[in-house]
């Protein structure tokens, strides 16, 4: 995705953020639509780090998962 840099780059403005999964692409992950995270750490290719609230850490891809802010 085009907008990756700005993840990356305006990720310490995000951390600590709540976030609620809308889709994911993932098809291991056992995090469902509706399920809701704090954003820990933001990489600098511009994945988003979640501590969701059933103990996983999966990171979110900027432009391929969906998720909004709460």
């Amino acid at each position: 995705m085009k907008n990756d840099h700005i993840y990356a780059q305006f990720g310490k403005t995000l951390i600590g953020k709540k976030v609620q999964l809308i889709s994911c692409t993932d098809e291991f992950t056992a995090l469902t639509p509706g399920t809701q995270g704090v954003i820990n750490y933001v990489d600098d290719n511009g994945t988003v780090f979640v501590n969701w609230e059933n103990g996983s850490t999966l990171g979110l891809i900027p432009g391929i998962d969906q998720w909004t802010y709460l």
